[in-house]
């Protein structure tokens, strides 16, 4: 997750803040890489799973979801005999804005698996100390692009995609609309920014033109759309989060309303009365995962009967089954051991075939994923977020959208979903 964002997947409604920048410049990490690298065993025995839960004020509600989907999948795996017949443990969770801390108390509580931390401006922190204790980190909710080369020594690996895997997606929206042309708006910052270049470069890849790319400041959006409205394209792709509802009204102003707009992940809400009548009837936008299905809704439900939403819940619940799968992998609880096997047991492609160039088998879940290893082949996990498959920075291949269309209310109703794919390797 970006700084400040509130993402509401499981809900009609996806309420978005704005994006505080973080700075992402890395800290000397350890040395090698853990993803490719040949370890001993070193562990106790035991796999310890730690979480790092840092959302406070009015954004608390993403820790709820992601506690009971660790907790469901920690219930699995030891229903399914635990890591080599001892139980695997979640350690007890705090809440808290200091990931730095937070990660020293689980390195000193003897975790071999973080998962988190959620917001992208926080990993730097939680990232540096647990990659220098060699435990691995997956989060599954960061989302900042710099992050993908960040200095983990290997260690760090998010299930949550990257902000510009959704640059294809917000074009092939475009383009299935009957576009040939574009114009991009974005909102200043990090997020702008990089999605704008990343929609400027798909859109071109997908042989359709950006007629111009216009910056705007939140409550400044004037200048930029009547930019856009002079370059006369058939459609134009906002890229916004605080200052997304200023813009669309600016871009309403200016002509450019309904069905020629697409909206990044940050810009998709329930605007209803905030804009004017059918500002934007047969819009389009996109979150991102996929609708969590009934029987996951359930089974969260059933670790805690109090929860609302369920955002994040898939990606945890996959970072925590990946954790395990791995340990049982390596035949090692340990943290070095646990990140050289995540890229072979998410069906990642492993260099030079790392002893895991054997058959592979997609599975579903710890029990399932256990059998293929028990089988001699390679797990190839596809979880509640769909499949996974981690490249060499630890960022998955492959990330699932879910595609909102707007009625003349200006409210959203999910009509599809969209795989973006990335050639990462």
């Amino acid at each position: 997750m970006a700084a400040g964002r509130r993402p509401a997947r499981a809900a009609a409604a996806a309420v978005v803040a704005l994006l505080a920048g973080a700075s992402l410049a890395a800290c000397a990490g350890p040395a090698g890489n853990a993803r490719v690298a040949t370890v001993d065993a070193s562990g106790d025995g035991i796999l310890r799973i730690g979480l790092i839960l840092d959302n406070t004020g009015n954004q608390d509600f993403l820790n709820a979801s992601q506690l009971a989907a660790a907790k469901l999948a920690v219930k699995e795996i030891n229903a399914a005999g635990g890591h080599k017949g001892k139980p695997v443990e979640l350690l007890p969770e705090a809440i808290g804005t200091d990931t730095g801390a937070r990660a020293r108390d689980l390195v000193a509580a003897k975790a071999d698996v973080v998962i988190g931390p959620t917001d992208s401006s926080r990993a730097a922190d939680a990232i540096d100390v647990l990659a220098r204790a060699k435990v691995a980190v997956i989060s599954p909710a960061n989302t900042a692009p710099g992050l993908t080369s960040y200095k983990s020594g290997g260690y760090y690996f998010r299930t949550a995609a990257a902000d510009i895997a959704q640059a294809s997606v917000l074009v092939k929206l475009a383009k299935d609309g009957g576009a040939k042309t574009i114009a991009v708006v974005h909102e200043e910052g990090d997020y702008g920014k990089d999605v704008s270049v990343a929609v400027s470069a798909a859109a071109k890849a997908a042989g359709l033109g950006t007629s111009v790319d216009a910056e705007f400041k939140p409550g400044q959006a004037q200048q930029a759309a009547a930019t856009a409205k002079q370059a006369a394209p058939d459609a134009v792709v906002l890229v916004a989060r605080g200052g997304a509802q200023g813009a669309i009204a600016e871009l309403n102003n200016a002509g450019l309303a309904g069905s020629k707009l697409i909206l990044s992940d940050g810009a998709v809400n329930q605007y209803g009365a905030g804009l004017g009548s059918k500002a934007l009837d047969g819009a389009r936008g996109l979150l991102p995962g996929t609708f969590p299905s009934a029987h996951f809704q359930a089974e969260l439900v059933a670790v805690d009967p109090g929860l609302k939403d369920m955002a994040y819940a898939a990606e945890t619940y996959d970072a925590v089954n990946l954790a395990a799968i791995a340990a049982a992998a390596a035949q090692d609880d340990a943290g070095a051991s646990i990140a050289s096997k995540l890229l072979a047991v998410s069906g990642g492609s492993v260099p030079n075939g790392g002893g895991d160039s054997g058959e592979t088998l997609a599975c579903k879940g710890y029990q399932e994923c256990l059998d293929v290893l028990r089988r001699d082949k390679r797990p190839d996990y596809d979880g509640e977020s769909g499949p996974v498959n981690f490249d060499s920075n630890g960022d998955v291949t492959a990330a699932a959208y879910m595609i909102y269309t707007f009625g003349p209310d200006n409210s959203a109703k999910m009509t599809g979903a969209e795989t973006a794919r990335s050639s990462a390797s």
